[in-house]
């Protein structure tokens, strides 16, 4: 086989879901011989075995908010002026890597802004592209109006749109247009097994945190509003144990006032672990009796959650969004209802109080990541896709069409070829 991928990505390859995704899925896939792998990206960090092109953005911006982008403007906060010099940058920069690369397929990270600039690139180049929508990105449609028609007929373009859970999809198709289920597909975010074992050292953290002997609950990811973690700090007294939150964000100030105003001595903020830093949340994960995602809006599955259950850490998780899709009530730990510190503090007590319980639900927890959420597994699917698209393209060269009119073309031969690649529930 031999396949160029390119990834575009718009916020670093670290700190956030889609840039692990991005991350990870390129690693496994730089693993299949034949194929070659790079991502555009801003970010200059080494991938190991991909192509890095590291693109420089006009300025830092973010939907909400990134760990590694403290105090940047928001998207919707932008004027057309300072909007049109972003994606100018993004768009010459990516044209510059598409010449030097040459893709075969594309694989666009976010619904939008990149999709409009891959919608270009097929069209002069005739490179296909896939989309993965992972959330974050569909909500900025709702609340930027000025994103909602253009990602739209970019999606119409694309091959096939990959959500990353079935509420993502679901969003997606009631936000950009029902025509686009057919060439929607469930691939969710995965976990590299490899870096998660069964066997891991945790005597590091038990010394610089003061955990031996201790009931360890913790909280990874931003402390943003849609993360729910107030309602894991109101069930803090409650709770029998250690709390720990590990992440930023635009909450950290405030959420760290209302621990000190209400006296929560078993709350302790740790920040974000970037990186360097990556050791002690891989032991962190391993060492919490629990883990705790207290999500108060709709979400795709995160990222954090598949890495406790990889480290055999229960989850108690709010049933919300894509969340239900790994975290299975009384099996792999306890789903609880949204905005209920006491359903929170109940179900992470009754893990803590019974080890038994802890280590069955983190077994199956384990198994089910195995099962579902290996990447080697999930690269594997969306190879296909990749694959499938390149075939299209191949189909109309030899058709010998000029590019304004192989779009009726491709549908139908889309739609043919889709018929043999199997949907992935």
């Amino acid at each position: 086989m031999k396949l160029k991928v390119l990834f575009l990505m718009k916020f670093p390859l670290f700190g956030g879901g889609s840039g692990n995704y991005t991350r990870k899925l390129a690693e496994k896939l730089s693993l299949i011989p034949g194929v070659e792998v790079a991502i555009a990206a801003p970010d200059s960090r080494p991938v190991e075995g991909v192509k890095l092109y590291t693109l420089k953005p006009q300025r830092k911006v973010v939907f909400e908010s990134h760990p590694e982008y403290p105090g940047a403007k928001k998207y919707k906060d932008l004027t057309a002026a300072e909007f049109d010099k972003v994606y100018l940058s993004f768009f010459t920069q990516i044209l510059s890597v598409v010449d030097e690369f040459r893709p075969d397929v594309i694989h666009v990270n976010h619904t939008s802004f990149l999709t409009w600039i891959a919608s270009y690139i097929k069209s002069i180049y005739n490179i296909p592209y896939v989309v993965t929508a992972h959330g974050t990105d569909i909500f900025q449609a709702t609340i930027d109006k000025r994103f909602l028609v253009l990602t739209r007929q970019a999606l119409e373009r694309s091959q096939y749109i990959l959500s990353n859970s079935n509420y993502t999809n679901k969003w997606l198709l009631k936000v950009f247009g029902r025509q686009l289920q057919r060439k929607t597909r469930i691939i969710p975010c995965g976990v590299d097994l490899q870096a998660y074992q069964r066997s891991v050292d945790v005597d590091q953290i038990e010394e610089k945190y003061d955990l031996k002997g201790k009931k360890v609950v913790i909280f990874v990811g931003r402390l943003t509003w849609e993360k729910g973690v107030d309602y894991l700090l109101r069930a803090a007294p409650a709770i029998k144990g250690e709390v720990f939150i590990i992440g930023s964000g635009v909450e950290k100030k405030r959420l760290e006032k209302y621990a000190k105003a209400k006296k929560l001595s078993n709350v302790h903020f740790l920040g974000y672990f970037g990186k360097e830093y990556v050791d002690e949340l891989r032991q962190f994960y391993k060492r919490a009796n629990c883990v705790v995602l207290p999500s108060v809006c709709d979400e795709g599955l995160g990222i954090s959650i598949l890495e406790a259950m990889a480290s055999e850490t229960p989850v108690v998780a709010t049933n919300k969004g894509g969340i239900p899709l790994a975290v299975r009530d009384g099996k792999t730990g306890f789903l609880v209802r949204a905005k209920s510190h006491n359903a929170i503090s109940d179900a992470v007590n009754k893990i803590l109080a019974n080890d038994k319980l802890r280590q069955e639900l983190g077994k199956n927890a384990r198994k089910l990541v195995e099962e579902k959420f290996d990447w080697l597994k999930i690269r594997d699917k969306i190879l296909k896709y990749y694959t499938e698209s390149t075939v299209v393209r191949e189909k109309i060269k030899k058709k010998n069409l000029p590019d304004g009119l192989t779009e009726k073309d491709l549908e139908r031969e889309h739609a043919e070829l889709q018929k043999k690649i199997d949907y992935i529930p």
